[in-house]
């Protein structure tokens, strides 16, 4: 079981002019290994797969993230290829977007785009990696992430900031 950034996506179809053809070669192979054995979890809510297809589209041409991505919405209800995860939205205003969201000072400056990913990672209870790519958050927040027991895995650490 995995959670997918959709910047392994973006950068497996050639839409990050700072991967290097390693990184894109790397996601795509991650993404053809997903599709091939299922596995993916996605919020019951849709918000994943609904940035997939709004970054991607449904149609899965042309490249590997695309066809991730049609893939993903097609079996969005077909575990063990995809399986949905209960996520809950905070009702209090601040910074945390969903009561999953680990609850530290550390991460207070997350991308809030980017907390339901942990949020599913936390509710499925199976302590699934996240696959990163090339966005510079997960690096800096890895360490407070991996303190509430969310494990990232950097497809491409070449691109790691210094």
């Amino acid at each position: 079981m995995v959670v997918v950034d959709t910047n392994v996506a973006m950068v497996a179809s050639g839409h990050a002019p700072q991967a290097d053809d390693s990184c894109v070669n790397t996601c795509v192979q991650r993404l053809w290994e997903i599709m091939k054995n299922g596995g993916l979890l996605v919020d019951e809510h849709g918000l994943i797969l609904h940035e997939y297809t709004r970054r991607l589209g449904h149609a899965g041409q042309p490249g590997a993230g695309e066809k991730f991505a049609k893939w993903a919405f097609t079996n969005q209800a077909t575990p063990p290829k995809v399986t949905q995860v209960a996520i809950n939205r905070c009702d209090e205003p601040g910074w945390r977007q969903f009561v999953e969201f680990p609850d530290l000072p550390e991460l207070a400056g997350f991308d809030t785009d980017d907390q339901k990913f942990v949020a599913v990672a936390i509710a499925s209870g199976r302590n699934p990696p996240i696959l990163n790519a090339v966005d510079s958050d997960w690096w800096n927040a890895q360490r407070a992430l991996n303190d509430a027991g969310v494990t990232i895995e950097f497809l491409c650490p070449q691109h790691a900031p210094r």
